[in-house]
């Protein structure tokens, strides 16, 4: 008596499977996740579905999960402050660069930034790295104020303040504060560089 074998649902291995993703196409992913649907959703089976991918791929780039968050939380660090300063410090504005910066900050979309700090109140470890990105931005805006002429102590009063500012702006659940007009970034930029 031959038995049948029920159907299971699972996905194709082998050679229909023809993607092979980067370890960057995985870090991309993992920080869309991340801005889109919070912390809670970077589990390997859930991304690995989403990529079309068995979870091998995954494993062949990452050692664990916490081995893919750390390097997560190293690729925001790297784009959205280091890459930034290098940016501001080569482009032409030079005397600008504070209202350069202000109005890249003000303007850009801040979702994977308020996944992170979300999830940085969940996790000591997180909460460190924010922490210290929040340390090296704050001494960029003074370091540019003092560049601007004002006084080293007021430099870091006024960066405390302007980052808060932008920190605030981004939980604004009004559209209309959303973004603000050039104007506006001049007039707020030239007050804190007197």
């Amino acid at each position: 008596m031959a038995h049948e074998l029920a159907a299971v649902n699972t996905l194709v291995y082998g050679p229909a499977m023809t993607v092979h993703l980067t370890k960057s196409d995985w870090i991309a992913h993992g920080l869309r996740t991340l801005a889109n649907e919070g912390a809670n959703a970077l589990k390997v089976g859930p991304m690995a579905t989403k990529l079309k991918v068995s979870r091998g791929s995954f494993y062949w780039h990452f050692r664990d999960i916490g081995d893919f968050q750390s390097q997560l939380l190293q690729s925001w660090q790297e784009r959205s402050t280091e890459q930034v300063i290098r940016e501001l410090e080569a482009g032409k504005a030079q005397p600008d660069r504070l209202k350069h910066l202000m109005t890249r900050a003000y303007s850009a979309k801040r979702d994977l930034d308020r996944a992170i700090r979300s999830w940085g109140v969940e996790d000591e470890d997180v909460a460190r790295i924010v922490a210290s990105v929040d340390a090296r931005r704050v001494a960029y805006i003074a370091k540019l104020l003092v560049a601007a002429g004002v006084e080293s102590q007021r430099a870091r009063r006024r960066a405390d303040f302007l980052y808060w500012a932008y920190l605030g702006q981004a939980i604004v659940m009004d559209p209309r504060h959303s973004s603000m007009a050039a104007s506006t970034i001049d007039d707020i930029a030239d007050l804190f560089e007197k």
